[in-house]
């Protein structure tokens, strides 16, 4: 697979997201009464909603983004290498200006891309509701009102791996296992990040999960284009 992008013109990027409350009882009544609604067909008899709150970080409507990592390839003296910073924090408003300035300033021409492993159905569209929600104005790359699917400036690994077989899931940790890649779940898991953040308050030990994954997906880009992986002295924290 020979991607038509240059690496060089390739945001890759990762988000963390929890619900936007710890406890169920600090939600108001109207919340509690839409979240149940929201949630009835995937919980069907199994759970309660407020059981099911725990998960309330998948949608954007109920959950909040605590870190946004991301990764761009550059070459020094014919050695490439991935710089990766993380905007992370208790205030997602921050955080998403942070990200939106990034993008305006350095990722916001023509051929530029943004990629992610499920971009397309959770990390791009939550970026964007959220900033929505916090009157953010959105960015080039998360503005696609009246774009044409091809006109999408946005990469996904899962879609490419899918190969046109849009009933075929693959996990991340899927993925990397069988192209030899380094796992990035080798300490946290999804589940386990809201406790991580509401009870263990251990915010550095996501932060560091969330640049495993964004690292995972740019090292599958390079193994799609056939290229080796990246070693870690060229993985650079900025």
């Amino acid at each position: 697979m020979n991607l038509t992008y240059s690496l060089n013109d390739i945001l890759f990027l990762d988000i963390e997201t929890v619900p936007q409350q710890q406890d169920w009882s600090n939600l108001s009544e109207e919340i509690q009464e839409l979240f149940e609604k929201k949630t009835q067909y995937q919980r069907k008899e199994e759970f309660s909603a407020d059981e099911f709150y725990e998960r309330a970080g998948i949608w954007a409507e109920f959950g909040k983004i605590i870190c946004i990592s991301v990764g761009y390839f550059v070459e020094i003296e014919n050695v490439k290498q991935l710089r990766v910073t993380s905007f992370f924090g208790e205030d997602e408003y921050k955080i998403l200006i942070d990200f939106k300035i990034l993008l305006d300033k350095h990722f916001a021409k023509k051929q530029h891309v943004l990629c992610a492993h499920n971009g397309k159905e959770f990390d791009f569209p939550f970026i964007a509701r959220r900033m929505i929600i916090n009157k953010i104005e959105l960015p080039k790359k998360l503005n696609l009102f009246g774009k044409k699917p091809w006109e999408v400036p946005h990469l996904d690994t899962l879609e490419l791996w899918r190969f046109g077989d849009y009933k075929h899931y693959t996990s991340l940790k899927l993925l990397t296992a069988i192209l030899g890649i380094p796992s990035p779940k080798d300490d946290i898991d999804g589940s386990e990040v809201a406790k991580v953040y509401y009870i263990e308050k251990n915010l550095k030990r996501i932060v560091s999960y969330c640049e495993k994954d964004m690292i995972a997906v740019a090292q599958i880009i390079l193994r799609f284009n056939n290229e080796n992986l990246l070693q870690e002295h060229q993985i650079v924290k900025v």
